[in-house]
């Protein structure tokens, strides 16, 4: 009986974090940055300022949290992809072009303000390191059947595609991001 209680309590605390989590950003993409406060959090998910703050100190750390959870969830979908079966060259592809959209996706919601607060910091740089490495084994892996040139180690190659895909967040259509997509792999053969 102990561990179901103890289960049903930790679902109840990770359904009020995901949703302190979703109603900031839901706030700070509507309002911008500056413009929220934990009152309007607080008020917004229905759950005590009190309550609020044995949470989370602050927007601040609630917005941190929420790219956090953002960033595993982009990592996971990669990794998924990466690790399917099938030719490493249509894995890549399909890594290729769904790293863009997402990149793309980012382009569309918060300021540079957000931007500036959520890259910074050991997890930013953690989660970079871990999308490099997701590339580069991929790359190596269609590099071994010869689906991508190999004059270019694949860290070099991983490197590259991560810079040209980040363009994708200032294009004005998934269309460009899709060409955009098939331009980097043209570059990788």
């Amino acid at each position: 009986m102990p561990k179901l209680w103890d289960a049903t309590i930790e679902s109840h605390r990770a359904t009020v974090r995901d949703t302190i989590l979703d109603a900031t950003w839901r706030l700070v993409v509507e309002h911008g940055l500056l413009s929220v406060t934990m009152s309007q959090i607080a008020e917004q998910t229905g759950i005590g300022r009190a309550t609020l703050y044995k949470y989370f100190p602050d927007v601040e750390s609630i917005l941190l949290a929420q790219h956090d959870r953002q960033v595993a969830e982009h990592l996971a979908r990669l990794a998924k992809i990466r690790d399917r079966s099938g030719a490493p060259g249509k894995r890549l592809d399909a890594l290729v072009h769904q790293y863009a959209l997402i990149c793309y996706q980012r382009g569309r919601h918060g300021s540079p303000e957000l931007a500036a607060l959520l890259h910074r910091g050991e997890s930013t740089a953690d989660a970079h390191h871990r999308l490099v490495t997701l590339f580069r084994d991929l790359l190596a892996a269609a590099a071994a059947t010869g689906e991508v040139r190999t004059d270019v180690p694949p860290a070099e190659l991983a490197t590259y595609c991560l810079h040209a895909l980040n363009a994708a967040a200032d294009l004005p259509s998934e269309a460009a991001v899709r060409r955009l997509g098939t331009v980097t792999l043209a570059g990788l053969r």
